[in-house]
This record gives C-alpha cells, sequence and structure tokens, in this order.
C-alpha cells in the first residue's frame, strides 16, 4: 500500500469519529441533569464499572475524576465476584459502561447494587438492556459508526463513551467550583502541578525576608543579608518598600559610606516587583530577561500604589528547585 494511502485512511477515520461524536448532544438531558446532582450530592465514592474496552474507558474516567478531588476508583465486575463487591457501599454511586448493556458479566454486580439500594447510573446504547433496566439513572448513548473497516471494532463507541465521561467530570467540577488552587492541592508534582504554581506558593515569607529599616547601617545590612542567603536586602521605610540592595551593591558602595548617611543614599528604588498570584513561570521569564535572581512579591491590590507592603521575594533558586522551566 502506498504510504500515502495511510494519511487518507487515518484522516477518514478520524473525520468519521468527529461527525459521530457530534451525536454527544443527543445525550444532554434530564437524565445527564440528574446524575450530575447525584455524583455531586454523593458522601461515599464514585465507583465506574466495566468489561473489556468499556472496562478501559471507565477506568480513564475514573482517575479523571480522582484528579480533582472526587474520590472514585474502577471496580471490575468480573474481579467483583471474588469479594471486592464488598468495596461497595450503601452511600456510594456506581457508575456503570456498557454500549450494548447486555454484558452478562455485569449481571452479578447489577443484582448486589439493587439488593443493597446502592444509586446505579446506567450508560449504554440499548434503552430494554439488562444495564439499562437495572439503573436508576439511564443514560442512553446514540449508536454510532465504529471507525474501522468491518464496522465492528470499538473506535468510535468508546471515543463517545470517554468524551462523555469527560462531560460528566467537567460539569461535577462546576458543580463544585474546582479551581487551579484545588487541582494544585491534588496535583503536588509533576509537570502540571509545577505549571500552576503562583509566586505566592514559593515565595519566602516572614521572618526569612531580609528586611532593613533605611535608618540602619551598612554594617547592619550586611550581617542580615549574610544571615538570610539570598543575595540581597529589602529597605524599608514605615513598613513600605523603599528599594533593594544587592550583595554586589553594599561590597562597590561600603568604601563610600559614612555613618552620617543612610541606606537610601545607595539603594535601587526601582526594583521589580509582581503580585502574588503571577504563575511561577512567568516570574522566572521575567528575572531571565531582566538578567536578576530575585523578585519582590505583593498583593494584587497594592501593585498598582505608589507605596507597596513587601508579602514575600522569591529566588531564582526557589524557581528552579520546583522545577519551574
Amino acid at each position: 500500500m502506498n504510504n500515502k494511502n495511510f494519511i487518507n485512511l487515518a484522516k477518514k477515520t478520524a473525520n468519521l469519529q468527529i461527525n459521530e461524536l457530534k451525536k454527544i448532544k443527543k445525550v444532554f438531558n434530564n437524565s445527564f441533569i440528574k446524575a450530575i446532582n447525584l455524583i455531586s450530592g454523593c458522601k461515599g465514592k464514585i465507583i465506574f464499572a466495566g468489561i473489556g474496552k468499556s472496562g478501559l474507558i471507565a477506568r480513564k474516567i475514573s482517575a479523571t475524576f480522582s484528579s480533582v478531588g472526587i474520590p472514585s476508583f474502577f471496580c471490575d465486575p468480573a474481579q467483583a465476584l471474588h469479594g471486592d463487591m464488598g468495596q461497595i457501599e450503601k452511600k456510594d454511586v456506581l457508575i456503570i459502561l456498557s454500549y450494548s448493556g447486555n454484558t452478562s458479566e455485569l449481571t452479578n454486580m447489577l443484582r448486589y447494587s439493587n439488593r443493597y439500594r446502592i444509586k446505579i447510573i446506567g450508560i449504554a446504547s440499548k434503552l430494554d438492556s439488562i444495564l439499562l433496566k437495572a439503573s436508576d439513572i439511564k443514560i442512553v448513548v446514540p449508536k454510532v459508526k465504529e471507525s474501522d473497516m468491518t464496522g465492528m471494532v470499538p473506535t468510535s463507541s468508546t471515543s463517545l463513551m470517554l468524551l462523555l465521561g469527560d462531560c460528566m467530570a467537567t460539569s461535577v467540577m462546576h458543580q463544585k467550583k474546582f479551581s487551579k488552587e484545588k487541582f494544585k492541592i491534588f496535583h503536588p508534582g509533576g509537570n502540571i502541578g509545577n505549571s500552576l504554581l503562583l509566586a505566592k506558593d514559593i515565595m519566602v515569607k516572614g521572618n526569612k525576608m531580609p528586611v532593613i529599616n533605611y535608618q540602619r547601617n551598612f554594617k547592619d545590612a550586611i550581617k542580615i543579608m549574610s544571615k538570610k542567603n539570598l543575595g540581597i536586602i529589602v529597605i524599608l521605610k514605615n513598613k513600605f518598600i523603599k528599594g533593594i540592595l544587592t550583595d554586589g551593591d553594599l561590597r562597590r558602595e561600603i568604601k563610600n559610606y559614612s555613618k552620617s548617611q543612610n541606606l537610601l543614599k545607595f539603594i535601587n528604588k526601582n526594583p521589580y516587583v509582581v503580585n502574588e498570584n503571577m504563575p511561577a513561570s512567568k516570574a522566572l521569564a521575567i528575572m531571565s530577561e531582566k538578567k536578576i535572581t530575585s523578585l519582590l512579591v505583593v498583593s494584587d491590590k497594592q501593585l498598582g500604589k505608589s507605596n507597596k507592603i513587601l508579602k514575600g521575594i522569591i529566588h531564582i533558586h526557589f524557581l528552579l528547585k520546583n522545577g519551574i522551566k
């Protein structure tokens, strides 16, 4: 086969699935609303189940729910026969995926859940299927044309199920007022977590900040700078930022210093200041562009004012340590 034909086949497959996925809009009805409300109000866990390809899709959707702080896990209906059914409690919600809805391996799980009045959200393409008959909330997905040459291999149907699961997850996230701040809690590591870090997440604050009153002398400034080990010291006047001195500034100017002069004569009065909710990656970009190693951090409300109160200090080492690139 000509290599170009592979590209044409891939495009044909993609276009077919894209067109079939548009049918998802038929699912967004009253049953979908009931499902979202049931999941949002669940006091226990959201348990997903499915057999074969539907099981693999169920695993992924469950992982998405867990990643946004909604307790969830996948329960294999076949393994549930051998004791795993005990993981499912009355306060839980069971979401079962099966395109046909007539998978025999689901029978015992459905019987157990009905017996103990565990709420079931069934997702299938046949309203008269075993699964939907046993479900409290019935989500009927449209029948779609599979994208392989036989029209039999689960392709479009599994894509549709995955899309539906993502739509359910995002709807519940909206209902629970999910935010970037909450996302960071569940993703403390990895590229996603790092990319969401803000200036306030990595800045030093309080007693760890090298600060000094403008009336103090060079000797005191050097002592504090050496102790805090950030290579700068922030000069304050009546708690407001007046400027900064770097380690290099102090060493260059100390020969010109006399006891009759205060630190204000030598400081950089226009240090780079950022707000506490600035993405850490943007802070790194500023440091790289300006060729500096530290930024002063203030609250969002303070940023536009002439007098700013210091909230923290970001050093380039903190950014690199946290994997910010």
